[in-house]
């Protein structure tokens, strides 16, 4: 029961776009850096592209970000790239019989809501040249 890793790999993407060597950043070069498939790295490359947060284009590679890094929020990346938006979920067909099968979804659910809240408006604080920024530090 992981949660998903899209946000994480959508990152490290941009990231390694705006930090790599821009005349060589494809597909192939990204997914070395995740250890992941390209094609992987593909489907998410197309969702932030379609996100407007990168082009990319066929044959000569030109990869670059469409935004400052410090105008990307970790939201919009999570929004580029997470289809399903809820981070917690409820299991189904609990016992209905039960006091607490019967309502434990109910009591989960408005829990669930504010934690998803917080969660969503602590990402829309942190843009990505602070992660970025992160990155370089390690290197000195």
């Amino acid at each position: 029961m992981a949660m998903s890793t899209k946000l994480s790999v959508a990152i490290h993407i941009l990231s390694l776009i705006e930090i790599g060597p821009p005349d060589r950043v494809n597909s192939e070069l990204i997914a070395s850096s995740v250890n992941t498939n390209p094609v992987v790295v593909r489907r998410l490359m197309s969702k932030l592209k379609k996100a407007g947060l990168i082009h990319t284009s066929r044959g000569a590679t030109q990869t670059y970000l469409l935004k400052k890094p410090e105008d990307i929020s970790l939201y919009d990346i999570y929004e580029a790239v997470e289809l399903d938006h809820e981070v917690f979920n409820i299991h189904q067909n609990p016992n209905p019989n039960c006091l607490v099968g019967a309502n434990i979804q109910t009591a989960l659910e408005e829990q669930y809501t504010k934690v998803q809240h917080s969660m969503e408006s602590e990402l829309k604080e942190i843009v990505l040249s602070d992660v970025i920024h992160q990155i370089k530090q390690q290197e000195t």
